[in-house]
């Protein structure tokens, strides 16, 4: 809480003012975790390599990923902390959202770093088992719905806003809180699956770090609430400190996570940042728009889906391989031009996703 000690002495200093404003702190936020993450990484990946946390490739994905057995993971560590240092020292911890979205990281973190550690410490292929991983990641999705739903100064609990109208709000009742867990848990698992080329999933958790920045800004600030015609949800705006954090955060790993990777996130990272945007589409009333700004995820997750379910029920399969950017690998796309042309779809995705606010 670095801002309140600084902000503190504005009186005898008039410059430090500039601590009260959300998007002065979320810059300093974005390059707090940026540099936390660039100036770290090395040291962490070297301590990666040393105790063996290290990638185990199955046989069953492209033939050219077999070199990357050996390549350090469990990066996702160093995101995490490097978020949750650049928001304790930027972010206002009386705001309850804050302590929710630190919960919702560090949770699904560590449900990610028990897969993560059996996968590559104890060389169990499997890792945490499904039911396990599945069940830990629904009760911590249940705590965070439970936190929202007893909310008695929010308006709006238990309400479900549909993009392009303005004054169309769903009252979903008891049924908010398995709604709740629906978008938290689908998120989480969503970029998990999609991480799985170099610098894919990092990439796009950035441009939704930036446009959920925006849109948590913009529902946080009464008056372009108002002019924008969105929900005014008082509190949510210093969430925009949280997504600054991320992006920074995700700018970093990216430098040692692009193509070819020298450290993955693994799944303590991916069920982390994930987990993170489901909460935070579920805080700012967001759910729907988080299918637009993530549709690269629920396409990589429907993929999966598609694929299983057609070759139990015909035996064939619909992709050559998933998740989808394994199909267009074993087509013979070059895994960069996968990565970049992922990425240009989730920008133009981000963009499709903030001219909701105007539509209205």
């Amino acid at each position: 809480m670095l801002y309140k000690l600084l902000y503190y002495f504005h009186d005898l200093y008039s410059p430090l003012n500039v601590f009260r404003y959300i998007t002065f702190r979320t810059a300093l936020a974005v390059i707090t975790s940026m540099a936390i993450t660039f100036i770290m990484a090395p040291w962490v990946i070297a301590r990666l390599r040393k105790y063996s946390m290290t990638q185990y490739v199955r046989d069953d994905g492209p033939l050219t990923h077999l070199r990357k057995e050996g390549t350090p993971t469990m990066g996702g560590i160093l995101i995490i902390l490097s978020v949750i240092t650049s928001v304790m020292m930027w972010g206002d911890l009386g705001n309850k959202f804050i302590w929710i979205m630190i919960i919702a990281i560090v949770g699904f973190g560590s449900i990610g770093f028990a897969d993560d550690y059996l996968k590559a410490v104890k060389r169990n292929p499997r890792g945490l088992r499904g039911w396990y991983k599945f069940g830990a990641q629904i009760a911590l999705a249940v705590v965070i719905g439970i936190l929202f739903y007893h909310d008695p100064n929010d308006v709006y609990i238990a309400k479900l806003s549909i993009p392009f109208f303005k004054k169309w709000l769903i009252d979903l009742g008891w049924f908010y809180i398995p709604f709740t867990i629906l978008v938290i848990v689908g998120a989480s698992n969503a970029v998990n699956l999609t991480d799985g080329i170099d610098g894919l999933a990092i990439g796009l958790i950035g441009i939704a770090s930036l446009a959920n920045g925006a849109l948590v800004y913009i529902s946080g600030h009464a008056g372009f609430s108002q002019y924008l015609q969105v929900l005014y949800l008082p509190g949510t705006g210093e969430l925009t400190v949280f997504c600054g954090a991320m992006f920074g955060a995700a700018l970093g790993f990216l430098w040692y996570n692009s193509y070819p990777a020298e450290v993955f996130m693994g799944d303590v990272g991916s069920l982390a940042l994930g987990g993170s945007l489901g909460t935070l589409a579920v805080i700012t009333k967001q759910e729907i728009i988080l299918t637009v700004v993530g549709a690269i995820f629920v396409i990589e997750t429907f993929s999966v889906i598609i694929q299983v379910a057609s070759f139990k029920l015909t035996g064939k399969r619909v992709f050559k391989m998933a998740p989808i950017h394994h199909h267009f690998e074993v087509k013979g796309w070059p895994e960069p031009k996968v990565i970049i042309r992922f990425w240009i779809v989730g920008i133009v995705l981000a963009l499709l996703s903030l001219t909701t606010l105007k539509v209205r």
